[in-house]
């Protein structure tokens, strides 16, 4: 029988919980926040970055449900912490010294690529349109936006995560081979 799932061709034909201890031997340090209020689209295609870029562990803050459709099934290799509120989930991103960064245009920030990334960090992803909120921002260590060149002020959200991950992994993991 074929192994139709999503899976590089090194996972197939493993089991569920051996891709998911080969993927938690080789994942980065790097931890992803979303702020769940509208049950954004773009949240699956977030984790999916989060999945494919080697990260281990993503924070749903907010609303538990949220619309896997563009993960993909990557959410069930990843291990997803769920908090009710901003509070909780600030207080274990300080209990283990997590650097929390903002990925935002719409407030003063510095960027991208002038951002110091260190490798406890943690990325916080707002919804498509409100972005992040103020309450979520506030708890923010520092906010980044990404540059760009065209006339649009923006890109969709899940796009940025994408960018903003692999910015991390060029200052953190694919220099240092």
């Amino acid at each position: 029988m074929d192994d139709t799932r999503n899976v590089l061709n090194e996972f197939k034909g493993l089991d569920h919980d051996e891709i998911v201890k080969r993927l938690d031997s080789r994942g980065v340090e790097l931890e992803i926040a979303i702020e769940n209020t509208l049950r954004d689209f773009n949240m699956g295609t977030i984790v999916r970055n989060a999945n494919a870029f080697g990260v281990r562990t993503v924070h749903v803050i907010g609303k538990k449900q949220w619309n896997k459709r563009g993960a993909m099934a990557t959410d069930k290799y990843l291990n997803v912490h769920y908090h009710e509120i901003i509070a909780d989930f600030a207080l274990v991103m300080k209990k283990e010294d997590k650097l929390i960064v903002a990925i935002e245009n719409n407030v003063e920030s510095t960027p991208l690529g002038q951002a110091a990334l260190p490798k406890n960090t943690v990325m916080i992803f707002g919804q498509e349109g409100p972005g992040i909120s103020a309450e979520l921002l506030s708890i923010a260590d520092k906010t980044v936006y990404i540059e760009q060149l065209g006339s649009t002020r923006s890109v969709n959200v899940g796009v940025a995560s994408g960018i903003a991950m692999y910015a991390w992994l060029l200052k953190n993991k694919l220099t240092q081979q």
